[in-house]
């Protein structure tokens, strides 16, 4: 990518684009090309040339990525921006220093502390902080015991603390509904005892959510999600971008206004550390043993916003102008998409998507990560790139188009369902290849590093006991292979995998049976032949984060 350079009119160096502000009269362009850092006054210019220059590096024939490390557990492996935490976050290694080296590990605590979900808080730009420790990032935790702790991500050492609720429900799952902004807690499934269920007893409630804002954190209310309110079928229950998600039995779908919601049925507003006097107890708000008051009563139905009906409450909305993809709420739709505009409910042209594709693991589509409006739609072998974009002969309606489309590379070998043999003898095939037959190269993972724009996928070839993997990376503008990876471990295609591509880092999370889990650890390197010569000699060693290896062992190289 060139950088040209201009010249004003006294002479002097004017950075590239910078005369392009006086020029773009469009507020909303004038924003756009702020926020793509074409102006070299922002903040994010020097964070985008160092970005490019690490695509470019990376890209390059020379650049190789080896690995440097593999460990085993017991115990789940989770990865956060380049720390790889441990035997349920008690241990953290640094993935990013050139050795791996530890950063913390805390002594094993009982089961009634586990922890059941973790969230990466990062500090928001631009903002002024009550507290230092808020600059840095930090790990919110939800535990079995319903506290909420903050924790440094450097160090582990507890931040802050927040007691959530008693015995009434049992927290278990942390979620954004504006990332790094505003969080939910959602509680698992209310269920009654077994004597009340006999006895006839039906259960209202069958979920509460919690929301807080953070950095600094704050309480903002929690609420019960009702059946006598929501509809007897309800199910499930999410909040994402200030929307409420409402799911049911049948495969309905019902979208509320979670911000009007808060607004309209708050009783009363409370701060964490103060003293309250709520239906009679006195306590201290997020402190044991009270936790936090219930002061979101939903008393009615509130507006419903928009519903759709779709098999197995799949929904997804994005794109511009706004549509939302759906599957028809029958079972022999399975693996046909349909994307239509929110505004209408009216299916686009050429919105029926369906790759007709024979597997045993059914195609997947969604809304691209990167906020370009375009549709990622993943198949065995296929990957299409989709936009939405106006019909040319009606601009009333939005028609799907192929953006570009990566194909597996397989062998162009034509599937008869008829042989003949050299005696002459005709052999009919009982059966024809799956379209993810493992013997041929098949997608598995697909995903999207935003730093460098790269599409990062995860194809597999598997023959007999013996797979092989390679990571490519794509332009995600064009879909152009820009690199190719390999994977240098076997990959058996029935264990689950999580593949990291984290600017230099890849990382490969794999879980066998039993749980037994394993990692792998590439690093970027622009190795020179001799280099190349020199680490073969290498010797591997064995070292363990504990005496004996309880925790876990890794090898370094």
């Amino acid at each position: 990518m060139s950088r040209g350079v201009a010249r004003g009119r006294g002479g002097g160096r004017v950075p590239p684009g910078a005369g392009s502000a006086a020029e773009a009269r469009n507020v909303c362009r004038l924003l756009s090309r702020r926020a793509h850092g074409f102006y070299a006054r922002d903040a994010g210019v020097a964070h985008r040339a160092s970005m490019g220059l690490l695509r470019r590096i990376m890209c390059q024939e020379s650049t190789k990525f080896k690995n440097v490390w593999t460990t085993h557990s017991a115990s789940p492996i989770a990865y956060e921006r380049g720390r790889i935490y441990f035997d349920n976050y008690q241990c953290c290694i640094s993935s990013i220093a050139q050795e791996p080296r530890i950063l913390y590990q805390k002594p094993k605590s009982p089961k009634s502390e586990k922890i059941e979900d973790a969230l990466l808080l990062e500090c928001p730009l631009g903002e002024t902080l009550p507290s230092l420790s808020d600059y840095k990032s930090s790990l919110v935790v939800l535990t079995a015991q319903n506290w909420l702790l903050r924790l440094s991500a450097d160090s582990g050492e507890i931040l802050e603390k927040v007691y959530l609720a008693g015995s009434c429900c049992k927290f278990r799952y942390l979620s954004w509904d504006t990332p790094q902004e505003v969080m939910i807690i959602k509680s698992a499934q209310n269920k009654l005892p077994a004597a009340a269920r006999q006895a006839g007893i039906q259960q209202s409630v069958l979920f509460y959510l919690a929301v807080f804002q953070v950095l600094p954190l704050s309480f903002v209310g929690m609420l019960e999600i009702n059946k006598k309110i929501f509809g007897n079928s309800l199910t499930d229950v999410a909040v994402s971008n200030g929307v409420l998600i409402v799911m049911y039995s049948m495969g309905l779908v019902r979208l509320y206004n979670f911000q009007a919601i808060s607004e309209k049925f708050m009783e009363e507003p409370f701060d964490l550390g103060y003293e309250f006097n709520w239906n009679g107890q006195v306590g201290i708000v997020g402190e044991y043993p009270f936790g936090l008051p219930c002061n979101i009563k939903i008393t009615d139905t509130p507006p419903l916003l928009f519903e759709v009906s779709s098999l197995e409450n799949a929904f997804q909305i994005g794109g511009y102008p706004w549509h939302y993809i759906i599957t028809p709420n029958k079972k022999k739709h399975k693996g046909v998409f349909h994307i239509c505009s929110l505004k209408d409910k009216a299916l686009a042209k050429n919105g029926i998507q369906d790759m007709k594709c024979c597997s045993l693991e059914p195609d997947w589509i969604y809304f691209h990560p990167d906020m370009s409006g375009r549709i990622i739609h993943v198949g065995p072998n296929l990957i299409k790139v989709l936009k939405i974009k106006e019909d040319e002969n009606n601009i009333t309606q939005m028609e799907i188009a192929e953006d570009f489309m990566i194909v597996a590379n397989r062998e162009n070998s034509v599937d008869s369902s008829v042989t003949v043999t050299a005696s002459g003898r005709v052999v009919k095939k009982r059966f024809n290849l799956l379209d993810d037959d493992p013997e041929q190269e098949t997608f598995k993972i697909v995903d999207y590093e935003d730093e460098l724009d790269l599409l990062s996928i995860v194809a597999v070839t598997q023959i007999g006991a013996d797979g092989r993997a390679h990571l490519d990376f794509h332009c995600n503008e064009r879909g152009i292979l820009l690199k190719s990876i390999p994977l240098l471990e076997s990959w058996d295609v029935t264990y689950s995998h999580e593949v990291y591509f984290d600017r230099d880092i890849v990382l490969h999370i794999e879980q066998k049976p039993n749980r037994r889990f394993s990692c792998y650890v590439y690093q970027m390197v622009c190795n020179t032949a001799k280099e190349e010569e020199c680490s073969s000699h290498v010797k591997t060693e064995r070292v363990s984060c504990k005496k004996g290896g309880k925790f876990f062992e890794y090898y370094l190289r």
